[in-house]
């Protein structure tokens, strides 16, 4: 009998395998141990080869299994009385029989899937479990006050200009109204006075908005500009007729003829607006106007009609490119220099009648005929627009916009160097005169300026830059001897 327990002694000390004892371990490394075992436990589900020690309870199942985990968590005085069987029974054996066990991972995640579809479908009992573990998001409390009725006016405003959403339908009252105004006007944001007059003049009679407004000179301006740029052409007169500003009421009324593509309509438009309120200077303006209109529809019918009969050389030669109709004076005053420059001044589409009956200053008129003429390369119009007569007869060359500018003129358009060099002499501060002789190649004013400034020194550089055995070098070298002989 002891040799029996001796060596059931020795077999369970000497296995790897280690029976249940009540010997008092509580040191350190059975603490370990037991930690360690309980890491196990959880790992063996994902993997089984973390030890060399294969662990399994007294059931035969390994430690840590979902099925050692459902049988201790089952029941721990059955676990105990198993174990005392098991330990009974195996005294005379060297292995441990397994039992089959019902659960398995497959089973587990089986009834797991059924699970998350239910949840999934059913949301409202999965908040009852869910909601314990993780915290609800939900936007700040502070954030549904955006929408409730608390605010006063100077909150909604500076809400407003931090881009939040507020309503303004609760401003029922006129003196809230008001006060949101001037909340806004203090403020000193565009965009917040814009969006309350908007809401005034939704939710207000035009009298009572008018009248407002009209002690609030911020914001009736922003109104001003706002139906301007809106379109809203009957309340803006309502609005200007109100505070008694003609001048801005013919004004607005006037601006209407842009709106109008019709010719004869735009001209019987213009017409009306003469007897308009307008200043003594507007008034001018709108009757030069109407008679440019009315004349550019005579020229346009007229030369249409030379165009398509192919009467007129110039028509044929150089082609219209575009209507006259509705264009600037200025354009219409080169289009009459470009085709009708010869034409009597009696003639509606003379050039001079056109200066005469707009009072075309005399530097416009110059500088608008000679871009003309010169793009026609009519030399000798140039020549005559440049050229008057005094009292007694004589001519001279004279330009009201100095020759420096026709010279630039005519070289735009590639004017020969004769015609050049005789406008460029006719310059008179003596250093533009070389720069622009010495710019577009005008040697002989550049040799007759240094020989009368006597510049012995400049003539020999510039011979430099003129081709050898021109003319040029040769005058340049005749003045170089005949100063050398001046000297002795």
């Amino acid at each position: 009998m002891s040799r029996a327990r001796a060596d059931e002694e020795e077999y369970w000390h000497s296995s790897k395998f280690r029976a249940f004892t009540f010997d008092d371990e509580d040191d350190e490394l059975s603490q370990l141990k037991e930690s360690k075992r309980a890491v196990n436990s959880l790992r063996d589900i994902v993997d089984d080869d973390d030890d060399d020690l294969e662990k399994v309870s007294w059931s035969g199942e390994p430690v840590g299994s979902i099925s050692w985990s459902i049988k201790e968590t089952a029941s721990s005085s059955s676990s105990l009385e198993s174990r005392d069987t098991s330990l009974q029974k195996g005294s005379s054996s060297y292995g441990l029989p397994k039992q089959v066990s019902s659960y398995s991972l497959s089973n587990l995640f089986k009834d797991f899937d059924v699970l998350f579809s239910f949840v999934f479908f059913f949301p409202a009992f999965s908040d009852m479990g869910v909601k314990n573990y993780a915290p609800e998001l939900r936007r700040p409390k502070a954030e549904y006050k955006d929408y409730s009725n608390d605010w006063s006016p100077r909150d909604t405003v500076r809400r407003m200009q931090r881009g939040k959403v507020c309503s303004l339908e609760r401003f029922r009252s006129l003196q809230d109204k008001l006060v949101l105004l001037d909340e806004a006007v203090a403020g000193h944001d565009g965009n917040v006075i814009t969006a309350v007059l908007i809401f005034l003049k939704r939710t207000l009679r035009r009298e009572i908005l008018f009248r407002e407004l009209e002690v609030r000179q911020v914001a009736l301006c922003h109104l001003i500009h706002f139906l301007k740029e809106t379109g809203e052409q009957k309340l803006l007169l309502d609005l200007l007729r109100f505070l008694d500003r003609t001048e801005e009421v013919a004004l607005s009324q006037y601006r209407e003829h842009l709106n109008i593509q019709d010719v004869e309509k735009r001209r019987e438009f213009l017409k009306g607006c003469i007897g308009l309120p307008f200043s003594a200077e507007d008034v001018s303006h709108i009757q030069d106007h109407y008679t440019l209109l009315e004349r550019q529809i005579i020229i346009e019918t007229s030369d249409r009609h030379l165009e398509m009969g192919g009467q007129s050389e110039i028509f044929r030669k150089y082609p219209r490119k575009a209507s006259i109709l509705n264009m600037p004076l200025v354009t219409t005053l080169f289009y009459s220099c470009f085709y009708h420059y010869t034409e009597a001044e009696g003639t509606f589409s003379s050039p001079t009648n056109l200066k005469k009956t707009f009072k075309i200053p005399d530097k416009q008129y110059v500088l608008t005929a000679l871009a003309a003429r010169a793009k026609l390369r009519a030399w000798e119009d140039v020549d005559a627009l440049l050229t008057t007569k005094n009292w007694l007869g004589y001519t001279k060359k004279k330009a009201p916009i100095g020759f420096h500018r026709v010279v630039e003129i005519l070289q735009r358009n590639n004017a020969p160097v004769q015609v050049l060099q005789e406008y460029v002499r006719l310059v008179e501060d003596v250093e533009t005169r070389l720069n622009l002789a010495t710019k577009y190649k005008c040697h002989d004013v550049v040799i007759d300026t240094y020989r009368d400034l006597k510049d012995r020194i400049q003539l020999m550089a510039y011979k430099c830059k003129v081709e050898r055995g021109s003319a040029e070098e040769e005058k340049i070298n005749s003045l170089l001897n005949n100063m050398v002989r001046s000297t002795y």
